[in-house]
């Protein structure tokens, strides 16, 4: 309903360039009026609520206007927020993560601080398109009036925190590192980032706070239409994968393997190491440590095709394959993207023989471990290069863990047990969980103590007496041969 009103397309604006992608902040305040009108139908009792959290797409961006704090702290709650909200930004059209249009403004914040590594060393990444603090850049620059009459800037997360609160919630450390903005290690925002961006820009963003920190209690504006309680308190709210950690409940040495349309890779690294690839945020559930995401394009759809292509269409085929050939595949390696990746930036299908000779085809058995083994070499050594080290244990989440034969593969590879996680969505329950920690964070009890008696994951797969022994040399042979392949792509 509300997309349609706003005539978005998958809840989005795709502009003209084709790189400006946005969504109209109003859509979004009435999407929730929805959602809370129809949990009061249903008869949903919010007096039992004690604590909230949430989370929010990261790197979108709110831009609230001036005075627009006088009406967020005097709600009137015989109107809704989408009436009552409809004059307070300055950018009714936010920036959100599928924006790639502020390439020269990551290009200026590199050189400002001296290089991509610099950057990432202190922000957790090197400059991405769509990480706010080049957005804001960009407004700054193209807009300046709208950027001059902007009270608060505040993320998608933190935005969401706000209409429950009836003020302006604080940036948690765990999505403001999805800023280029916020110095990892001191988790206070980065001056010459600052600097580099625009004006004044310390005093719109506010001071940051820990993701587990209680903001205050629900807004009257709650507690009189819906019948919040008067003490139910607002917990920081944080971005949509910092989220999917706490409800996956990943600890340190972990990795979690999710294995979709794009597959992406979690960590709770044993060590700082930040890179020109993947990101570095700060901890959701504990403000001392760190996470780490990688994310890669080919996923499912490249399973499916070789599973096509190699199995006649059929998965117990391609599970066959995968049971008929041995360990290594008899040192056959390849690569399958069927677009350019994010982790590594390579395209096409590339297939080396054990003398590391490319070919131009494999049979189809082969053809099928190549694939999956291949997959899995690249989600651990890019892993790797971002901290992770133990082998723990790998949690696998996605359609693809179902595939009992799949996750043998990825067992081996990692050399470590693997579990799976029944969670449809891991984002809404790590923020539930994080609603239940906030409380009683300060005070001393541990994310993992208040949760010990949640569902444990459970155990699919155990890797092979001789997975280290096959695949460590073959992890090295896969890091050089991916290195070849970027060289002949530069060239």
């Amino acid at each position: 309903m509300s997309a349609s009103v706003h005539r978005t397309q998958g809840g989005v604006h795709l502009h003209e360039d084709r790189l400006t992608v946005t969504s109209p902040v109003l859509m979004w305040v009435k999407a929730l009026d929805l959602l809370m009108d129809k949990m009061k139908r249903k008869g949903f009792n919010f007096s039992m609520v004690r604590s909230l959290s949430g989370s929010g797409q990261q790197h979108g961006s709110v831009f609230w206007k001036r005075g627009a704090r006088v009406t967020l702290t005097q709600l009137d709650p015989s109107r809704t927020l989408h009436q009552l909200l409809q004059d307070c930004f300055s950018v009714s059209d936010s920036p959100v993560w599928m924006d790639s249009s502020s390439s020269q403004q990551c290009e200026n914040l590199q050189a400002a601080v001296g290089g991509a590594q610099i950057l990432a060393d202190i922000t957790g990444s090197r400059a991405y398109e769509r990480f706010t603090g080049n957005q804001i850049a960009k407004v700054h620059q193209r807009q300046p009036e709208k950027f001059q009459n902007t009270e608060r800037i505040l993320l998608v997360s933190s935005f969401a925190a706000s209409l429950f609160l009836g003020d302006y919630a604080a940036i948690d450390y765990s999505d403001g590192s999805g800023m280029n903005l916020l110095d990892i290690r001191t988790r206070c925002w980065s001056q010459i980032c600052l600097d580099s961006t625009a004006p004044d820009l310390e005093q719109l963003l506010g001071v940051p706070l820990p993701s587990t920190s209680v903001l205050g209690p629900i807004s009257s504006y709650f507690v009189h239409r819906y019948g919040f309680s008067e003490s139910c308190s607002v917990v920081t709210f944080t971005g949509d994968n910092p989220a999917s950690l706490a409800g996956m409940r990943l600890q340190q040495g972990d990795v979690t393997v999710s294995l979709g349309t794009s597959d992406t890779v979690f960590l709770w690294p044993q060590q700082l190491k930040p890179s020109l690839e993947g990101h570095i945020f700060c901890n959701p559930v504990d403000c001392q440590e760190y996470m780490a995401l990688l994310c890669f394009k080919n996923g499912s759809l490249t399973r499916e095709r070789i599973r096509n292509q190699c199995a006649g269409g059929s998965w117990e085929v391609f599970s066959a394959a995968l049971r008929k050939t041995q360990l290594g595949n008899n040192g056959n390696i390849g690569f399958y993207f069927d677009i350019v990746d994010i982790t590594p930036p390579i395209e096409g299908d590339h297939r080396f023989d054990s003398d590391d000779t490319e070919v131009s085809s494999f049979s189809p058995e082969v053809e099928v471990r190549a694939l999956v083994e291949g997959q899995f070499m690249s989600r651990r050594v890019h892993a790797e290069r971002l901290g992770y080290s133990t082998r723990t244990r790998v949690l696998a989440t996605g359609g693809a863990s179902s595939n009992s034969d799949i996750i043998q593969v990825l067992s081996d590879v990692f050399n470590a047990p693997v579990f799976t996680i029944d969670v449809s969505n891991s984002a809404c329950l790590g923020s539930a969980y994080r609603a239940l920690h906030g409380p009683v964070a300060e005070s001393g009890v541990s994310f993992f103590d208040l949760l010990k008696n949640a569902p444990e994951p459970q155990l699919v797969a155990t890797p092979h007496s001789a997975a280290e022994q096959v695949y460590a040399p073959m992890l090295k042979r896969y890091t050089r041969l991916e290195e070849r392949i970027l060289q002949k792509t530069r060239t």
